[in-house]
């Protein structure tokens, strides 16, 4: 009976974000309007990161790359979601429905990781500013780069592989794409082992990253607490501000999703949690650290005024 324990599903069918007709050209505008901001912002900060010398440093060579993640992730989802607002039918194959789960997953679990060595990247800027260049090397930025996107592909190949060993009974996925916790509720067999699994693993993820952050956010606090001029204690502030309201709103609806039993929120719940994670904030991140970075600000009017001259 091993021969058996595959799924002979062929498409699932999207529920997607509302059944009322007269929402759907709304919705359509106004997600298409924020994937538009979000191709643009992403793009255009990993552009000017490339272009401009003086944004050759650590954190903006983090930065660029977690612009590619978003912008990724984004596309993982968005383009499909709104195909579905004009289509009759919302129907995703089998193997499409998993190849967006699986490249979905691998760029949230980037972000995760991401944004933490981001956060350690700050711990070292502030707490020991004179050795950053060498702890922070061009070799230790790859590598720790290199181990973001390595977590994102063993963490999305073993939850994708659990995935493919169910067998579905029902087509009608209750969500706008192909998420983990509403395909498990489409299984013929028990899915208890996989679901403490998923969770075991979003918890591994989701709590190690977020606790390295608090940690080094800990020890940058203090070690501004200790500057003694006020321009000074502005300046580091200023300096971190950007990455932790980056890390709270991403951190907050992730750990809604999925650090919770699959029954314990309504589907308009998870629906609003989800299109925080999934589509405004990859939107929010470049303005983030756009809008209150001059340097950033600097290297844009720099750009333009070599195009325009």
């Amino acid at each position: 009976m091993a021969a058996e324990n595959h799924s002979t599903v062929t498409e699932f069918i999207l529920r997607g974000l509302t059944s009322q007709p007269d929402l759907q050209l709304p919705l359509l505008l106004l997600f298409l309007g924020i994937y538009l901001v979000t191709v643009m912002g992403n793009l255009g900060m990993f552009t000017l990161i490339c272009l401009n010398a003086q944004l050759h440093t650590p954190m903006y060579y983090f930065l660029s790359n977690l612009s590619l993640v978003d912008l990724c992730y984004s596309s993982a989802i968005t383009p499909k979601m709104l195909v579905n607002f004009v289509s009759e039918k919302n129907i995703i194959s089998y193997s499409g429905c998993m190849s967006q789960l699986y490249f979905f997953l691998l760029f949230v679990i980037a972000e995760c990781y991401m944004l933490t060595v981001m956060a350690y990247d700050r711990y070292v800027a502030i707490c020991s500013p004179l050795l950053y260049n060498v702890i922070m090397s061009h070799q230790v930025c790859s590598l720790l780069v290199a181990v973001v996107y390595a977590m994102g592909l063993i963490g999305s190949t073993i939850e994708t592989g659990l995935m493919l060993k169910l067998s579905y009974c029902e087509l009608l996925i209750s969500h706008y794409f192909c998420d983990i916790l509403p395909l498990m509720k489409l299984s013929c067999s028990s899915t208890y082992d996989i679901e403490m699994t998923v969770f075991f693993l979003a918890g591994f993820n989701i709590i190690l990253t977020s606790l390295t952050v608090l940690v080094s956010y800990a020890f940058i606090l203090s070690s501004i607490l200790r500057i003694s001029t006020t321009e000074g204690r502005s300046k580091a502030f200023s300096t971190c501000s950007s990455h932790l309201a980056a890390v709270g709103m991403f951190y907050g609806s992730t750990a809604f999703m999925y650090l919770k039993p699959s029954t314990a929120s309504s589907l308009a719940q998870e629906n609003i949690a989800s299109v925080f994670y999934t589509t405004v904030i990859p939107m929010l991140n470049p303005l983030i650290y756009s809008l209150r970075n001059k340097e950033v600000k600097a290297a844009l009017q720099k750009t333009l005024r070599r195009k325009m001259f």
